[in-house]
């Protein structure tokens, strides 16, 4: 007997990052919930600490919707002092008590890093360029143990996210994380991509280590173009980089077959990265991310 993929949602594919909501946002997070439900996912990582409520009040939503808690986003600043870190850790607090209370099993705390102001001003690195340093190397890996034995307190396992304008983006970069700990890997194809990894290769290189996955896809044209105009706005042309799956320049269907071959069972979360869904871009969103949801569907067989 076959099972069923596990086709997960994400709140930053409707706009939902960062801070709760935004004056911009044009739906309550129960209409989120509800439309993800309407459009066949099994499941939605949360968004930001609080955004569906108390713990208790984001299993019950979730549950009247018919939909499981996967993961949940926790950056980390593996380079900065202690006093970011420290704010880093108490949102942690925040968000780990709201993905235990939804009892699924296998629930994944995102990992990532959240780089430094250095970064934000000049998100463009060439290969080897401007990176930690074996001191600061470190100090990461200790911050991500501390992490994951945070997260396993709650019986919530932890998934590595390399993420593009980070200090782990690069191939080099991912090798010498993986290397050094021994935490999960979340795979998201777009950001391996844009870092200078290649998704196929990767998966296939750390099929054992992933945990969890990410299915994005992007034009790199928009990040070349941002470079060649030095534009280092990244959040200003991230989400236009983002697009509806398979038609942009990651090779998803070679992931997607490479992950099968090795087994992954877990979750797949449709990830297409947008601004702040107004009332104007919002049948928009919805409309991409059913077409996103059919095309993973009918990639994954």
């Amino acid at each position: 007997m076959t099972t069923a993929p596990l086709i997960a949602a994400a709140p930053v594919s409707y706009g939902v990052f960062g801070a709760v909501g935004g004056p911009d946002l044009a739906l309550t997070p129960r209409q989120l919930l509800a439309q993800m439900a309407e459009a066949g996912y099994a499941g939605s990582e949360l968004g930001p600490p609080g955004f569906f409520g108390t713990p208790q009040q984001t299993a019950r939503a979730f549950a009247e919707e018919g939909l499981a808690m996967v993961a949940a986003y926790m950056p980390l600043h593996l380079s900065a002092g202690e006093e970011v870190l420290r704010q880093d850790r108490e949102a942690m607090d925040r968000s780990l008590p709201e993905l235990a209370a939804g009892g699924t099993p296998g629930a994944i705390a995102v990992l990532a890093d959240e780089g430094d102001p250095e970064l934000i001003r000049h998100p463009f690195r060439d290969q080897g360029e401007r990176g930690l340093t074996a001191a600061q190397w470190e100090v990461a890996v200790e911050r991500l143990e501390a992490a994951r034995l945070r997260a396993s307190a709650y019986g919530v396992e932890v998934s590595f996210h390399p993420h593009y304008g980070t200090y782990v983006e690069q191939p080099g970069e991912i090798d010498a994380l993986m290397a050094a700990s021994s935490v999960g890997l979340c795979f998201d194809a777009g950001h391996f991509l844009i870092g200078g990894a290649d998704p196929v290769a990767y998966a296939a290189k750390y099929a054992s280590r992933i945990n969890h996955v990410h299915v994005k896809d992007l034009r790199l044209a928009v990040a070349q173009r941002a470079r060649a105009e030095r534009n280092e706005d990244f959040e200003g042309w991230w989400e236009d980089l983002c697009c509806p799956f398979g038609t942009g320049d990651v090779d998803l269907v070679g992931v997607v077959r490479e992950l099968r071959a090795a087994g992954y069972r877990r979750w797949w979360v449709v990830e297409q990265d947008r601004g702040a869904v107004t009332d104007e871009t919002w049948r928009a969103a919805v409309a991409d991310q059913r077409a996103n949801l059919g095309w993973l569907r009918a990639t994954l067989g």
